[in-house]
C-alpha cells in the first residue's frame, strides 16, 4: 500500500501545536512503514518525523478550531498552508493508493469528491464547528466508511455519529519506562489553553499541597499569566514542552497524571502514556478518557469540573497498583493493535472502492 499522509495544519510536526493528532500521526506513519508500506508525510514547513519522509509545505498556519465560535465563517490565510498541501496532494494522488486526511478542517472534506485517488479522513476532535460538521456528514454519506475517530464519546459529539470507524489510539511502548517507586509529585500534561481545564489541578495541588510537574506547550499566554497569578502559593513547576524521553521520565515518577478537561475530549492521548509509565489516571469522566481508564483499577473518574472530586480520587491513590496500569497499555495501546486497526480501515476503503468498479 502507497499512501500520503496529509498532517495538521495548525502547526508543524514537532512543535506542539497540533496537540495528540501529532503524536498519532507519528505512530501510524512509523508502524504502517516498518509493515513495509510506502508512507509520505505532507506537513508544514519545520516539521519533524524521524526516519519518515516528510514533505514539507511552506504558508501560513490554519487558526485552530477549539480557539473559534461553532458558528463562524470558514477563513483562509491568504497564503494558506493548508490550500498548499492540498495542492500538492492533488497534482501527486496518481503516486499514492490512498490519501489520509488528518487536519480538522473544511477544506479536506470539500475537495473530496474531486480527487480520483480515495482519501481517508481521520478526524481528531470532538464537534467545534456547524459547518465542517455539514460537510463531513455530506462526505461520510457520499464515500461510506471513510471518516475514523477516535473513541465512541468524540463520535457521539458528529450528527453522522453512526458512520464513524472507532479506531483508537497507540503508542510506542518501547520509548515509555514503567516505574514502580513514584516520588511525592503528581503531573499535568497538554496543550495550555483554557479547554484544557489546567486551573483546576493547580487548585487540587494546592489544596492537598502535593507538587505538580506541569509539561506541554503554552497555547495561550494570557490564559497560563492568569493561573500563575490566580494561584500564586500552588505548589507548581512548569517544565516545558518535552520531547517524548524526558516526558516518560518526568511522568513517571509521578504518583498520577491529572486531566481536566472542560470540554469533550477526543481521546487523550497523555492518558495512554501516563498508564505506559505505570502512572494512574485521575480523569473528569468527559469525552475519551471515560473510555481509557478503569475507575478504580487504573486511575480514577470524576465528576466533570470537580476539583473536590480531583482531591479525593488523589487521596485513594494507594488503592490502585501502577502494574496494572502497564498492563492495560501493553494490551490495548501498543502500536501493532493501532497499526492493524488502521491498516484494516485502509483495506475496506480500497475494497469498497474496487467493489464500485
Amino acid at each position: 500500500m502507497k499512501l500520503l499522509l496529509m498532517s495538521t495544519s495548525v502547526g508543524p510536526l514537532g512543535s506542539g501545536l497540533g496537540g495528540g493528532v501529532e503524536l498519532t500521526v507519528l505512530n501510524i506513519a512509523f508502524e504502517l512503514h516498518q509493515r513495509g508500506m510506502k508512507i509520505d508525510v505532507v506537513a508544514p514547513m519545520g516539521s519533524v518525523l524521524g526516519k519518515i519522509t516528510v514533505i514539507e509545505i511552506a504558508g501560513e498556519l490554519q487558526i485552530p478550531a477549539q480557539t473559534l465560535d461553532r458558528n463562524i465563517p470558514i477563513v483562509m490565510p491568504g497564503d494558506s498552508v493548508l490550500a498548499n498541501m492540498w495542492e500538492y496532494a492533488r497534482k501527486n494522488q496518481a503516486e499514492y493508493d490512498l490519501i489520509v486526511n488528518f487536519a480538522y478542517d473544511w477544506l479536506p472534506f470539500y475537495l473530496t469528491p474531486f480527487f480520483i485517488t480515495p482519501i481517508a479522513h481521520f478526524i481528531s476532535m470532538g464537534s467545534l464547528s456547524d459547518t465542517i460538521d455539514r460537510i463531513a456528514g455530506q462526505i461520510a454519506s457520499q464515500f461510506p466508511g471513510t471518516i475514523g475517530v477516535y473513541t465512541e464519546a468524540q463520535a457521539a459529539t458528529f450528527p453522522f455519529a453512526s458512520e464513524c470507524k472507532c479506531l483508537g489510539s497507540g503508542i510506542d511502548l518501547s520509548l515509555y519506562q514503567f516505574c514502580s517507586q513514584p516520588e511525592f509529585q503528581l503531573a499535568w500534561l497538554g496543550r495550555i489553553a483554557p479547554e484544557k481545564g489546567l486551573e483546576d489541578a493547580v487548585a487540587a495541588a494546592q489544596i492537598t499541597g502535593i507538587p505538580l510537574k506541569i509539561m506541554g506547550k503554552i497555547q495561550d499566554e494570557n490564559y497560563w499569566q492568569k493561573i500563575c497569578a490566580d494561584y500564586p502559593q500552588a505548589p507548581v513547576e512548569y517544565l516545558g514542552f518535552l520531547t517524548t524521553a524526558k516526558l516518560q521520565a518526568e511522568l513517571g515518577k509521578c504518583k498520577a497524571l491529572l486531566m481536566t478537561p472542560r470540554w469533550v475530549e477526543a481521546f487523550g492521548n497523555v492518558a495512554i502514556e501516563a498508564l505506559a509509565c505505570g502512572v494512574p489516571v485521575i480523569s473528569y469522566s468527559r469525552g475519551g478518557p471515560g473510555e481509557i481508564v478503569r475507575d478504580g483499577q487504573t486511575g480514577f473518574l470524576v465528576e466533570p469540573d470537580s476539583v473536590d472530586g480531583l482531591v479525593g480520587a488523589i487521596a485513594r491513590l494507594d488503592e490502585i497498583n501502577r502494574r496494572a496500569c502497564r498492563q492495560q497499555a501493553e494490551a490495548e495501546y501498543s502500536l501493532e493493535a493501532l497499526g492493524s486497526r488502521f491498516e484494516h480501515w485502509f483495506k475496506s476503503i480500497l475494497d469498497s472502492k474496487l467493489a464500485k468498479h
